[in-house]
């Protein structure tokens, strides 16, 4: 594995805010999930997991316009929103903690 894409993991999913946030959303999807299998009427149940990924889903939502998307068009957007959402979320982590320590950041 190179080093970059080490970097790119760690800050995707090592990180302990990118792993709660993570977390977050895959008990939000998986309450969604069985929602939708088990309940008569799952209403608006997949509000929340997009919710958990919206500045970026909302433009990924706008790119459809009027239209809704397929099921598995949906579900991937969201998943993709969320991993990217998640490193952002580490890399902020990463360059607070690497000025309070005091070292400059290399990029």
């Amino acid at each position: 594995m190179t080093t970059r894409l080490r970097t790119l993991v760690r800050l995707t999913f090592a990180n302990p805010a990118s792993a709660i946030y993570l977390g977050l959303v895959g008990i939000a999807i998986g309450v969604a999930t069985a929602v939708t299998l088990f309940a008569q009427d799952p209403g608006f149940v997949w509000v929340l997991p997009a919710l958990c990924a919206f500045p970026l889903f909302m433009l990924a939502a706008l790119i459809h316009g009027d239209g809704q998307p397929a099921a598995w068009v949906f579900i991937a957007e969201l998943v993709l929103c969320v991993l990217v959402q998640s490193l952002v979320l580490g890399t902020i982590v990463e360059a607070s903690r690497g000025r309070l320590r005091g070292r400059p950041r290399t990029g």
